[in-house]
């Protein structure tokens, strides 16, 4: 079976869709997700230029049809900072 592709909403980049996080506008209460439930969805790259480039330009809102949250954007920047975990274990 063929993957999935989808693009991202900064950089037009095209790729499976495991690649991207998905940010969701939940149906029919309009709330803003990160990677689950169902409605409209938008994908973006998880790197920071992408990141920046879609929370500057309002790319995000714009593609899902609502104001998106500054929570929301500040649980993907988490998610781009490497745990301490991660960083201790890979200098092991």
């Amino acid at each position: 079976m063929e993957p999935n592709y989808r693009r991202c909403l900064s950089c037009r980049c095209v790729a499976p869709k495991q690649k991207f996080w998905r940010v969701v506008r939940i149906h029919p209460s309009r709330q803003i997700k990160l990677d689950q439930g169902m409605g409209r969805s938008a994908y973006i790259c998880p790197q920071s230029s992408c990141l920046s480039a879609a929370q500057k330009k309002n790319r995000l809102g714009r593609s899902l049809g609502t104001s998106v949250p500054e929570e929301i954007y500040q649980r993907l920047w988490q998610r781009l900072e490497p745990s301490p975990w991660s960083i201790q274990r890979s200098n092991d």
